[in-house]
């Protein structure tokens, strides 16, 4: 292959990584946001509902096998439906970013071969659990810290684990099962060697390796540790950035709906700015 197919090659792929980043990001600030408007089911301290549709950012993810395309979707999350919604928890949101991605990529290196239905359910299941496990042990830790009482009532550090193991299996259950690796073990074979072409991207040999995801371990050890300072400074009653603009409460629901469109009108844009690139090549 000459220099110059290999620099034409090599650009391709960079803007398709663009592109495919940028889709990322829409697409899961969109579902993120219609899971939003889905009601909840409550049961005594129990919350019954969809947090998100997990199944977008994981068939992305294990199509694109992309360390920049997983980022995408907790920093879509972000944006989209976090900031849009005045739910921007400042530097707290750091931990999920970091184990979103995390847990993507892992789930990425183990669905190797995007047709393989089974590969992919696994994939699904592990990559929640590297999400969803390490969130639940960092809330309790959080809840041990801010309750000064912890050890000295009765009974109170059992419940809160009780509480929070409930809550854990109800969400891997709902989001990372039902409507996470379930759909995505159906809707990734259906989508493999379509996607990726369209967006300047070859399609995943099953033959290569899988990136390795061992550098970002280092992060999430870090976060951790910085989701645990940021709840003890919380305590002591250190003031930590936050969004939450008060004009939201006066506009109502309907404002869910501006961010809606906007990531729906950011995808669809993607996809045809991407269809008439691939028509004129």
């Amino acid at each position: 292959m000459s220099v110059v197919s290999q620099t034409y090659s090599k650009s391709r792929n960079q803007a398709g990584v663009t592109m495919a980043f940028i889709l990322m990001l829409a697409l899961s600030g969109l579902e993120n946001l219609v899971a939003e408007i889905i009601p909840q089911l409550e049961i005594g301290p129990l919350e019954i509902g969809i947090s998100s549709f997990f199944f977008v950012p994981l068939v992305l993810a294990i199509l694109f096998n992309n360390w920049w395309v997983a980022l995408a979707a907790p920093i879509g999350e972000l944006i989209f439906a976090d900031l849009v919604l005045g739910e921007f928890g400042g530097l707290g949101e750091f931990e999920e970013v970091v184990l979103f991605t995390i847990g993507l990529m892992v789930a990425a290196s183990i669905a190797r071969d995007p047709k393989n239905s089974f590969q992919v359910l696994i994939a699904g299941l592990v990559g929640y659990l590297v999400i969803e496990l390490p969130a639940t042990l960092i809330d309790i830790t959080k809840v041990a810290i801010g309750v000064a009482e912890f050890e000295a009532v009765e009974g109170l550090p059992e419940s809160i684990l009780v509480v929070e193991g409930i809550d854990f299996l109800i969400e891997y259950i709902v989001t990372g099962v039902i409507f996470g690796a379930l759909p995505a073990m159906w809707l990734a074979p259906r989508l493999y060697g379509k996607l990726e072409p369209l967006l300047g991207m070859k399609p995943r040999d099953p033959q290569e390796p899988a990136q390795s995801f061992a550098p970002l371990w280092g992060v999430g050890i870090v976060a951790v540790f910085v989701a645990g300072l940021i709840a003890i400074l919380a305590e002591l009653g250190f003031s930590i950035i936050e969004w939450e603009p008060e004009f939201l409460d006066s506009i109502g629901e309907w404002w869910i709906w501006v961010g809606i469109a906007l990531a729906a009108a950011i995808a669809a844009i993607v996809l045809f700015v991407a269809n008439n690139k691939k028509s004129a090549t």
